[in-house]
């Protein structure tokens, strides 16, 4: 079963890189601006969240420590343009209180950490679900964690390749545990579903014909 799962994930992500080609999502992104923006585009769209994090750059705030001295409000009203902005401002105050209070500010030591003992350590700050973490661990500090989301939920449920009831973890472990552990493959996976999910398999009038992934019929 295990050589099988492994087979159909392979093929995925080989028509989709065929397909749409690499994305090569954030490879030029400074690694605090990639923690900030996995924040920002909780339930928002991405342009949204560049212009909230332009206006971060407008102003030099990108940097923990004069996030961390920056009032809420102040900072509430500087990344309005992401939606939900006054709740975003705390989640975004309370990463940076720990960042700043654990790891001195300094990205580099925080990814130093044991890895399940970091992921654990974020998802115990206020706001911060398992996408946002993962993001996080697996864009800005190039650890082995599987990013799942509403994409990779709509495109293998509607290819009858998972159950509609499965957990975030179930089908996290079922990427880690039948993929390579490869940090370039994780995030080259993920950006492709994404795309994938806005361009064919769309919450609403899915365009299934053109789907490079029409040729999935088996159930993992």
């Amino acid at each position: 079963m295990k050589n099988l799962r492994s087979k159909i994930l392979k093929e995925i992500y080989e028509k989709l890189l065929n397909y749409f080609g690499p994305q090569n999502w954030w490879s030029a992104k400074d690694p605090f601006e990639i923690c900030v923006g996995a924040i920002l585009t909780q339930n928002t769209n991405w342009g949204n969240v560049e212009k909230a994090l332009n206006n971060l750059k407008k102003f030099s705030l990108l940097d923990p420590l004069k996030l961390y001295y920056l009032e809420v409000d102040k900072l509430s009203q500087i990344i309005k343009p992401c939606g939900f902005h006054n709740l975003k401002a705390k989640r975004l105050k309370a990463f940076v209180k720990f960042l700043i209070e654990e790891y001195q500010g300094e990205l580099e030591k925080m990814f130093l950490e044991k890895q399940e003992l970091l992921r654990n350590k974020l998802l115990g700050i206020k706001g911060l679900g398992k996408e946002t973490v993962d993001s996080i661990l697996l864009y800005a500090g190039n650890l082995p964690f599987f990013v799942v989301d509403a994409y990779t939920y709509r495109i293998l449920s509607r290819h009858h390749l998972i159950s509609e009831e499965i957990t975030y973890d179930e089908l996290q472990n079922l990427f880690m545990e039948n993929l390579p552990e490869d940090v370039k493959l994780y995030q080259e996976y993920h950006a492709l579903l994404v795309i994938c999910g806005k361009v064919f398999c769309k919450n609403k009038n899915p365009n299934c014909n053109n789907c490079p992934l029409t040729f999935l019929t088996r159930d993992l």
